[in-house]
């Protein structure tokens, strides 16, 4: 089942990207971050709410909310730059080098997590590489 919302996460990203190159034609990238940033906390609450998982909150430990909150900086930090990227510069050039997250995001889990890193994941991440150069010469 992990796979059908790993798609799903996929098509909903391009539409991302899609979506927000129209949508930040002509306003402050910023400013277009934090609109969407607003949709994204009012869809994640709603969704709390409607599975009734509001109930977890004083469950989670300080460690969960050390690193949640660092994931959470992380991901902003992200928005602001893709979007300032994605205002600058073409969609089709943008979006190729924003994934190579999945390469840096293979080696920091060899490296912090201890995840295997296999010949197939090293292949994988050199074609990503190789795939990311082509689409942005």
């Amino acid at each position: 089942m992990w796979i059908v919302f790993a798609l799903l996460s996929a098509v909903f990203a391009a539409l991302t990207s899609i979506l927000a190159k129209i949508g930040i034609e002509g306003i402050n990238s910023n400013l277009a971050t934090a609109i969407r940033t607003v949709v994204v906390v009012i869809m994640a609450w709603g969704m709390v709410f409607l599975t009734h998982s509001q109930s977890g909150l004083p469950e989670i430990s300080k460690k969960s909310w050390i690193f949640l909150i660092l994931s959470g900086l992380a991901t902003g930090a992200s928005w602001l730059c893709y979007y300032r990227a994605l205002q600058m510069g073409d969609a089709s050039k943008v979006v190729p080098i924003d994934k190579l997250s999945v390469v840096i995001t293979l080696v920091l889990a060899f490296v912090f997590l201890h995840e295997e890193f296999t010949v197939k994941s090293i292949i994988g991440c050199v074609l990503i590489g190789a795939g990311t150069l082509c689409m942005v010469m």
